[in-house]
This record gives structure tokens, C-alpha cells and sequence, in this order.
């Protein structure tokens, strides 16, 4: 589906398959706006999704003011380094609507931790958004999202839960 980009909505750059899923179990969930988020075709690397966000979506953004992206990576237990990167690669009039997130290790280990599949665990994480709650968000490979959540949880919120 393809969203309104003269409205606010949120583009989701996943990194590989994984991500890809836990991504579309979000939208599964029953409290999202379905047609104001996105889940764009997998980049296939983290510094991929960098390359991507800054050859296709830095330009977009700034011609689409309502438009907002999660960077979905994995952060291979490098989770400063990589976290600082890419940030570093965010352009400073766009901060305020790219958030970087991702499992601390990758999906694969908290898809084995929780015994879920990945649609399951990206249905519980939009839960936790749309409550209020930490559920999952609080898991040792997830907690590290914390204040990249907040941040994108306030700019988000008002458009794409029901």
C-alpha cells in the first residue's frame, strides 16, 4: 500500500527479511492507521539502508514535510558505533523525522529469546507504542531503542494509531 505523501505518514526502511517481517506485524496490529505507514523493500545490509536513505530519501523528505522514516537495522551487538554512524549521515533539517531502531544483536536471536515468529513480535512492539507499556520494548535486546522510541513515539503518535 502505498501512503498519502502529502499527509503525515511513515516510511519503514528495513534492513533484510527479518526486519522486513517484524516490520509488517506492526501494521498488523489493530490499533494502527494502516494507510499512513509503509514498509519499503529490504536494503539488504545496514550500511545499505544508509546508502538508500541518503541517495533516495534525504531529497523526498524535504519535499515531503509530513513524510517520517524509520531506519529498521540490526545493530550486530555494535550498537553505539553503528547507532552513532548513523545519525552522523542524518542531515540536521530532517533529525527530527528519521529514527533509527533495531534489535541489539539481530532478529533472529530475539525471534529464538521470545519463541515467536517475527509478524508476533512486531504486532507486540506496536502494542507496547499504542499503550503505553514496555512489554517488549524493555527486553535486553530492545531497551537500547528507548529514547529513539520516545522521540519517534511523540512525533508519530497523533497519526498513526486509531
Amino acid at each position: 500500500m502505498r501512503v498519502n505523501k502529502y499527509q503525515h505518514h511513515l516510511l519503514v526502511l528495513p534492513e533484510d527479511d527479518a526486519n522486513r517481517q517484524i516490520a509488517n506485524g506492526f501494521i498488523l496490529n489493530s490499533n494502527i492507521n494502516e494507510p499512513v505507514i509503509q514498509v519499503l523493500p529490504i536494503a539488504d545490509g545496514w550500511g545499505k539502508v544508509v546508502d538508500k536513505f541518503k541517495e533516495n530519501h534525504i531529497s523526498e523528505m524535504r519535499k515531503f514535510s509530513k513524510r517520517m522514516i524509520v531506519l529498521l537495522i540490526d545493530f550486530d551487538e555494535s550498537y553505539e558505533d553503528r547507532f552513532s554512524y548513523v545519525k552522523k549521515q542524518i542531515p540536521d533539517d530532517l533529525e527530527n523525522r528519521v529514527f533509527v531502531l533495531g534489535v541489539l544483536s539481530e532478529p533472529e536471536k530475539l525471534r529464538s529469546n521470545l519463541g515467536n515468529n517475527f509478524e508476533c513480535i512486531g504486532e507486540t512492539l506496536a502494542k507496547d507504542c499504542s499503550n503505553n507499556t514496555n512489554e517488549l520494548w524493555g527486553h535486553h535486546l530492545l531497551r537500547h531503542n528507548k529514547t529513539e522510541l520516545d522521540r519517534m513515539i511523540l512525533s508519530v503518535k497523533p497519526f498513526l494509531f486509531n
